[in-house]
C-alpha cells in the first residue's frame, strides 16, 4: 500500500533517526538466517493451520523470542509503505533417542546425529483488516544442534501495514511442540486523527486537507470473533465529530483512508486505557444464566476478569467468595461457561471481578429454586493426608468449628459438627485434593427458639397495653385550671385559630372569639395578634409552624368557617386539587390543612366552628363534617367542652364567665351584621405546597 513520503514524514516525526529508517527496494517478500543457518521462502501466502501440539522425540527447533523492526518498502523513490520486519530467535529443544529407547543399532543413531536439523517456521500476522501468514524452511547443521542451545536467528522482510494499526505478530514451528509466541505492536499515527473533551462528550478530531474525501469507519476490535462495524461515512476535510461518553468502550476504535485507490487506512484505539470506557464496558456487560449451573458473559470487548462462585444469605449480606477452596477462573466473553460438579443450590451466586472489585454477579437458581434458604454453609479443608478442619461461612470470614466466637454459627458450632458429621447436611461440591462444601439446613434450630419468641412477643404486648391504660387514665384526669383574668394560664391547652380574611368587621368578629377563648383558660394563636411574624416569614411558614406546634403538643385547630370560606372550600373540592388559586389567608390555611382531611387523619385534631346567622351548617362541605361543627355563640358550652379534649367541666369556672362570654360575642356579632362596612381589605399572601407534619 504505497503511501506519499509526506504523509510518512508526518506520522514518524522529524528526528533523524526516526525519518532514517532502512528502506526496501524489492518489491516482493524476503526471508534471511543468521550464520550458519540457511533459510528458504515459501512463495506466496500460506494458510494458517496450527495443528496440535505433539510431544518431541528427539532434538526439535523451536522459537524463543520474537522482535520487530520498522522499515520502509519504497518500490519508487517517493512512493513507501510502512513495514514490519520480524525476527525470529531459534534454539534447539530435546535430547537425542538413547539406543536402548529407540531400538536402533549405535552406526544408524551416528548417522541420525551427523543429519541436519530442519523446521518450517510460520508467521501469522494480523492488522485489520489484513491477516497473512508466511512460512520459513530452516536448516541447522549438525555441529549447532546442542540442546538448550541458542542456534540463530530467521528475518522476514516483511508484511505492510496502515499508519496507526494495530499488529499481532505469531510464531511457532511445524509440527507444533509448544505454544506460539505473540506480539502485539502499535504502529505510528498520522497526526490529522485525534481525540479530545468536549464538555461530556468526546470530540474526534480529523484535520484533514480542505477539499479531500476520506472514509470513516467506527468499528469494535472484537479480539474473540469478527469486528463489529458500528457506522461508516464518506466525508470531506476537515471534520469535527461529536461522540457521546456513554458510547465509549475500550474495543471501540475508528478508521480513516483517502478515497483513493490503494490508500493507506489508518486505524486508531484512543480509549484502550479511558476509565470511562472501563466503566461504560462493565455497565452495559451482562451476566446471563442460561441453565441450572450454566452462564455467559455477555460484553461487546475483550476482558481480563476472574469468576467464582460465592454464597448468598437471605440477610442480605454482600455474597461471600467461596474462595478457598474453589479457585478463580479466567472468564471467556460471549460463550457458556460452568462450574463443573456443582449441586444446585438457590443460594450460589456467580461473581465476575476484575482488579479485585466485584462488578457483575448473578444467582445461577434463583427462578428455578426459589428464595435464598437459611442454610449455613461449611467448608471442609484439607490439612493432610487424612485431615480435615471445618469451619461455617458467615459474613465475618470462616468460623472454624467449635468455637468461642460469639457468632451465630459458634454459638450451634456442636449442633452443625452433629449434622455434618451425620450426614444431614447436602454437599455442594468436592474436590479430593482442595475440600468441599456443604450445606446444613437452619429451620429446626429456629423452630426450637419459637417459644421464647412468643413469650418475648407476649411481655411486649403487655406491656404497651399497660403503657396505653396509664396514658389514657392520665388524660382523663387531666383538667384545665382556672384562668386568671389577664390570660391563659400556664400549662393551657394549645388552640390555633384559623379563618378567612373577609374584611376588617369581621377580622373584629374573630378578635373577639380570640379574646374570649383565652379566657376559658387556652393558648390561643392566631394570625390578627401575630402580624410581625407573619410578615417576617411570611403566612404559608407561619401557618405550618403553628399548626405543627398545636398538633405536637396535643392541641386542637380551629376552622372558622363563614359564607366566603365555604365557596372557596367548595371550589377547591370541585377542582379536586390542593393548588391554592386565590391568594388569601384561607387559600394559606387550606393548603396546610386539607391533606389531614383527606388522608383520615382529623379526629381528634381539629373542630369546625360558624357564627349564628351567618351560615347554614349543610354548607360546610362533607369531607369537613367528620370533625365536631359547633355553632357560636349558641352552642358555646358544648364548643368549650370539646376543646378541653374529653375532660369534665372545670369546677372553679362559673357558669356567669361562659354567660358574658356569650354575651361577647353576640354583641360583637350583631355589631357586624349590622355594619354596612364593605369587606374590601383583603391581604395577600405568598403560598405553596404545605410540608407534612414531621
Amino acid at each position: 500500500m504505497p503511501v506519499s513520503w509526506f504523509l510518512l514524514s508526518l506520522a514518524l516525526g522529524r528526528s533523524p533517526g526516526v525519518v532514517s529508517l532502512e528502506r526496501l527496494m524489492e518489491s516482493q517478500d524476503t526471508a534471511r538466517c543468521s550464520l550458519g543457518l540457511s533459510c528458504h521462502l515459501w512463495d506466496g501466502d500460506v494458510l494458517c493451520l496450527p495443528g496440535s501440539i505433539e510431544s518431541a522425540p528427539g532434538p526439535v527447533l523451536v522459537p524463543t523470542r520474537l522482535q520487530t523492526e520498522l522499515v520502509l518498502r519504497c518500490p519508487q523513490e517517493t512512493d513507501c509503505a510502512l513495514c514490519v520486519r520480524v525476527v525470529v530467535h531459534l534454539s534447539v529443544h530435546g535430547h537425542w533417542e538413547e539406543p536402548e529407547e529407540a531400538g536402533k543399532s549405535d552406526s544408524e543413531l551416528q548417522e541420525s546425529r551427523n543429519a541436519s536439523l530442519q523446521a518450517q517456521v510460520v508467521l501469522s500476522f494480523q492488522a485489520y483488516p489484513i491477516a497473512r501468514c508466511a512460512l520459513l524452511e530452516v536448516q541447522v547443521p549438525a555441529d549447532l544442534v546442542q540442546p538448550g542451545q541458542s542456534v540463530g536467528s530467521a528475518v522476514f522482510d516483511c508484511f505492510e501495514a496502515g499508519l496507526g494499526a494495530e499488529v499481532r505478530i505469531w510464531s511457532y514451528t511445524k509440527p507444533r511442540y509448544q505454544k506460539e509466541l505473540n506480539l502485539t505492536q502499535q504502529l505510528p499515527a498520522l497526526p490529522w486523527l485525534n481525540v479530545s473533551a468536549d464538555g461530556d462528550n468526546v470530540l474526534l478530531i480529523l484535520d484533514v486537507p480542505e477539499e479531500q474525501d476520506f472514509s470513516l469507519l467506527v468499528y469494535l476490535d472484537q479480539v474473540q470473533g469478527p469486528h463489529k462495524f458500528l457506522w461508516h461515512k464518506n466525508l470531506t476535510g476537515p471534520q469535527n465529530i461529536t461522540l457521546n461518553h456513554t458510547d465509549l468502550v475500550p474495543c471501540l476504535c475508528i478508521q480513516v483512508w483517502p478515497l483513493e485507490p490503494d490508500s493507506v487506512r489508518t486505524s486508531f484505539c484512543p480509549f484502550r486505557k479511558d476509565p470511562r470506557a472501563h466503566r461504560n464496558l462493565w455497565h452495559i456487560s451482562r451476566l446471563r444464566v442460561l441453565s441450572p449451573g450454566r452462564w455467559q458473559l455477555d460484553t461487546p470487548c475483550s476482558l481480563l476478569a476472574k469468576v467464582a462462585l460465592c454464597w448468598q444469605a437471605p440477610d442480605q449480606s454482600p455474597c461471600q467468595p467461596l474462595v478457598p477452596p474453589m479457585l478463580q477462573e479466567n472468564v471467556t466473553v460471549n460463550k457458556p461457561q460452568e462450574f463443573l460438579s456443582v449441586k444446585d443450590h438457590p443460594n450460589l451466586c456467580v461473581q465476575v471481578s476484575s482488579w479485585e472489585k466485584v462488578q457483575l454477579q448473578e444467582c445461577l437458581w434463583a427462578d428455578s429454586l426459589g428464595p435464598f434458604k437459611d442454610d449455613m454453609l461449611l467448608v471442609e479443608m484439607k490439612t493432610g493426608q487424612n485431615n480435615t478442619s471445618v469451619c461455617a461461612l458467615e459474613p465475618s470470614g470462616c468460623t472454624p468449628l467449635p468455637s468461642m466466637a460469639s457468632t451465630r454459627a459458634a454459638r450451634l458450632g456442636e449442633q452443625l459438627l452433629q449434622d455434618f458429621r451425620s450426614h444431614q447436611c447436602m454437599q455442594l461440591w468436592n474436590e479430593d485434593d482442595l475440600g468441599s462444601l456443604w450445606a446444613c439446613p437452619m429451620d429446626k434450630y429456629i423452630h426450637k427458639r419459637w417459644v421464647l419468641v412468643w413469650l418475648a412477643c407476649l411481655l411486649l404486648v403487655a406491656a404497651l397495653f399497660f403503657f396505653l391504660l396509664l396514658k389514657k387514665v392520665r388524660r382523663k384526669g387531666e383538667c384545665f385550671p382556672e384562668t386568671p383574668s389577664n390570660g391563659a394560664a400556664p400549662g393551657a391547652r394549645r388552640a390555633l385559630l384559623l379563618h378567612s380574611a373577609d374584611g376588617a368587621g369581621y377580622e373584629r368578629l374573630v378578635g373577639a372569639l380570640a379574646s374570649a377563648l383565652s379566657q376559658m383558660p387556652l393558648s390561643v394563636a392566631v394570625d390578627l395578634w401575630s402580624r410581625r411574624e407573619v410578615s417576617a416569614h411570611g403566612a404559608l411558614a407561619w401557618f405550618h409552624q403553628q399548626r405543627r406546634r398545636t398538633l405536637q403538643e396535643d392541641g386542637v385547630v380551629i376552622l372558622l368557617f363563614s359564607p366566603a370560606a365555604v365557596e372557596q372550600c367548595q371550589q377547591w373540592l370541585q377542582l379536586q386539587t390542593v393548588e391554592p388559586r386565590p391568594h388569601d389567608a384561607l387559600a394559606a390555611w387550606l393548603s396546610c390543612v386539607l391533606p389531614d382531611f383527606l388522608q383520615g387523619r382529623a379526629a381528634g385534631r381539629y373542630v369546625g366552628v360558624y357564627f349564628d346567622g351567618l351560615l347554614h351548617p349543610d354548607t360546610v362541605p362533607a369531607l369537613f363534617r367528620v370533625a365536631p361543627l359547633f355553632s357560636l355563640p349558641s352552642q358555646l358550652p358544648a364548643f368549650l367542652d370539646a376543646l378541653q379534649g374529653g375532660c369534665s367541666r372545670s369546677p372553679g369556672r362559673p357558669a356567669d364567665r361562659v354567660e358574658r362570654t356569650a354575651q361577647a360575642l353576640l354583641s360583637a356579632l350583631d355589631s357586624y351584621t349590622s355594619s354596612s362596612e364593605a369587606p374590601g381589605y383583603r391581604e395577600e399572601w405568598d403560598l405553596g405546597p404545605c410540608p407534612e407534619l414531621e
